[in-house]
């Protein structure tokens, strides 16, 4: 019963992935009915696997694998309402592999426990939904800015065949991201601040990685409102930022658990 969950969510996704991917290019397009069903029933049955796999008797399970998953889910969950007002093909099958790469993963990889007991530090579990909150955002504003990007290309070279035709309008894609981008950096500011009484040390690579990806994003928000920053300029900022803040988040916890085997 324990792989059932997991498999399923697993089966969903793949067929959303498979089904975006074999008509892109159809004149007719994907079946986006078959497409959201199958994201739908992969989102909820993914949430369940997680909802078993870190809220347990003992405590919170927090394990690389748990949070990486967990990450995913939230990514897939968002892009998926959002790609209801506003289209995504280019996304949709980036999150949703992601997702179905993670849950295989865990299918296979012997599982670890990290245990946490959130329910005794009310400022603690703020923060860390923040943290989550901000990082998720973050990577959903890079994944526009990469599709901002592929729309600009297409524009350019008046190429408005296949794909592109289920592209939003560059304006719409383009005011997305930079919303995202926005409301992100402002979740990693209350994150930091509320993380300030749990902080053993002010130089710790983590810290100091999260307010580098604090400042890319900064002036990148900064460039965008007062000089205009757009376009490549603005998609590289945010690559680097979200890769900064990937090391920040998840670095020393892989370097822990799976090259050095500590928990």
């Amino acid at each position: 019963m324990p792989m059932l969950l997991p498999a399923l969510a697993l089966v969903a996704y793949t067929v959303a992935t498979v089904t975006l991917l074999l008509r892109l290019f159809h004149p007719a397009g994907p079946n986006f009915k078959l497409v959201f069903s199958a994201g739908t029933l992969g989102v909820v049955c993914h949430m369940l696997s997680l909802a078993g796999s870190i809220f347990t008797e003992q405590g919170q399970n927090f394990s690389l694998l748990n949070v990486s998953s967990l990450v995913a889910w939230l990514l897939t969950l968002a892009v998926t309402l959002i790609s209801l007002r506003s289209p995504a093909v280019l996304l949709l099958p980036i999150v949703y592999t992601a997702a179905a790469l993670l849950l295989l993963a865990g299918l296979f990889i012997p599982g670890t426990v990290l245990l946490q007991h959130l329910g005794q530090s009310p400022g603690l579990l703020a923060h860390i939904g923040l943290a989550f909150s901000a990082y998720v955002v973050l990577i959903m504003a890079t994944l526009y800015s990469i599709q901002v990007s592929y729309i600009s290309y297409k524009l350019k070279h008046k190429n408005f065949s296949g794909v592109s035709r289920f592209l939003p309008p560059l304006l719409q894609a383009e005011q997305l991201q930079f919303r995202l981008l926005a409301a992100g950096t402002a979740l990693l500011i209350l994150a930091l601040a509320s993380g300030v009484p749990y902080m053993k040390s002010w130089v710790d690579h983590k810290t100091l990685l999260s307010l580098l990806a604090l400042i890319v994003f900064g002036v990148l928000c900064w460039g965008h409102a007062r000089q205009g920053w757009r376009g490549r300029a603005a998609v590289s900022l945010t690559l680097v930022g979200s890769v900064v803040l990937t090391l920040a988040y998840f670095g020393s916890r892989f370097v822990k658990e799976v090259l050095l085997g500590r928990f």
